[in-house]
């Protein structure tokens, strides 16, 4: 049987455990080398009675599944469940709520909210190495509920102001012709939004923003220019449409699909929309999720971090 091209195709693909087998072994040794997690090497062996290997050092924990040292570390949900989760979240671009995923694959709702955060781990596209170059469009915006959308109680409790005082600043980065990049920042301060500007494009790129003053200044180190929304949103080619139609489908999925979001978790909600976004045209379905779980190896999120457990624990354990 040949690798599933459609949601269809998947789920009856993966309700052979052998076959989800053999489809991980290609993503995470894509040589067909299959190396021990614990001490890096490549003697081994494959025990077929229990779907583990063997490493042929002597050490502790010879014995390892494909599931060691990667997001599905310690979880006892069949492979099946696993990828046919990860095919749903990279495909569907207003992504997939946990209660939607619960009932789709049977499990409960606290799992598949777990679930989708560890997947989320997995799109992350790592430290961002390379500046972004050519034309460049940077743009902010605010993130956070809608006053006139929460009860009367939980609007005095979260609205203290006006604007985007309550809310969290999301700054983002188009390279033309490539990929969207996303980092949440305190404030729209002139010193910080020209220092991530600094960290993510490089001196000489063509910079298009649009009038916030806080961008005033760069003109010296990138062929900057301005669009004035108050006038206009397209000049020629000066615009910053792209990072408005991502933005749009940020704030789409986050407020049609997720509905409340902390801002403890943001970060990887937008990994996720930015994951999808990048490989939007590059990649269909199928390859969307290859290559999320090609990337799950040494991503592994324990459910205490994810719940803030772990800092708290940390943080407990410090000398007064």
């Amino acid at each position: 049987m040949t690798e599933p091209t459609t949601l269809q195709e998947a789920i009856l693909y993966f309700a052979n455990p052998d076959r989800c087998l053999a489809y991980l072994i290609a993503r995470r040794w894509p040589d067909g080398v299959v190396v021990c997690p614990t001490c890096g090497s490549k003697s081994v062996h494959f025990i077929p009675t229990r779907r583990l290997w063997e490493c042929n050092t002597k050490h502790p924990r010879k014995q390892f599944s494909i599931k060691i040292g990667t997001i599905f570390e310690d979880s006892p949900l069949g492979l099946d469940k696993w990828l046919a989760a990860a095919w749903m979240i990279t495909s569907d671009k207003n992504g997939i709520s946990s209660y939607e995923l619960a009932k789709d694959i049977g499990v409960t709702q606290k799992t598949a909210w777990f679930m989708l955060h560890r997947l989320r781990k997995a799109m992350q596209t790592g430290s961002f190495l390379k500046k972004f170059s050519g034309e460049v469009e940077v743009d902010e915006t605010f993130i956070g509920g809608k006053a006139r959308n929460m009860h009367i109680s939980k609007r005095a409790q979260r609205i203290h102001g006006t604007g985007g005082n309550d809310k969290v600043a999301v700054m983002g980065f188009l390279e033309r012709g490539g990929e969207v990049r996303t980092t949440i920042v305190e404030n729209r301060k002139k010193a910080l939004l020209q220092d991530e500007v600094r960290k993510n494009v490089s001196a000489g790129a063509a910079l298009y923003s649009d009038a916030l003053a806080s961008y005033d200044g760069l003109d010296g180190e990138f062929f900057h220019q301005v669009v004035d929304h108050a006038v206009e949103y397209v000049r020629g080619n000066v615009h910053t449409n792209g990072l408005e139609n991502f933005w749009s489908l940020v704030k789409r999925a986050l407020k049609g699909t997720y509905v409340s979001v902390e801002p403890f978790h943001l970060f990887r909600y937008l990994d996720e929309q930015a994951f999808r976004y990048n490989h939007r045209k590059d990649l269909d379905d199928a390859g969307r999720t290859s290559l999320a779980l090609s990337q799950i190896v040494g991503k592994r999120l324990m459910y205490k971090e994810l719940i803030g457990k772990a800092a708290l624990e940390k943080d407990r354990q410090l000398p007064n």
